[in-house]
C-alpha cells in the first residue's frame, strides 16, 4: 500500500521550498554590499574611459 501523507503538509512544504528558492534568488542579484556595488560602477568607468579613448576619430 502506498504511504499515507498530509496533503495540507505536504503543499505547505512545497510552499516553503518555493519561497526559500526565491529568497536565494534575491540574495544573489541584491545581496550585494555598498563598497561591492561602488566598485562594480568603478570598474565599468574605467572599462568606458580605456574604450574612448581608444577610439580613433576620422
Amino acid at each position: 500500500m502506498a504511504e499515507v501523507i498530509n496533503l495540507r503538509a505536504a503543499r505547505k512544504a512545497k510552499a516553503r521550498d518555493a519561497a526559500t528558492a526565491g529568497a536565494a534568488a534575491n540574495r544573489v542579484a541584491f545581496g550585494r554590499t555598498k563598497a561591492e556595488k561602488a566598485q562594480a560602477a568603478a570598474q565599468r568607468a574605467r572599462e568606458a574611459g580605456a574604450l574612448d579613448g581608444a577610439k580613433r576619430d576620422r
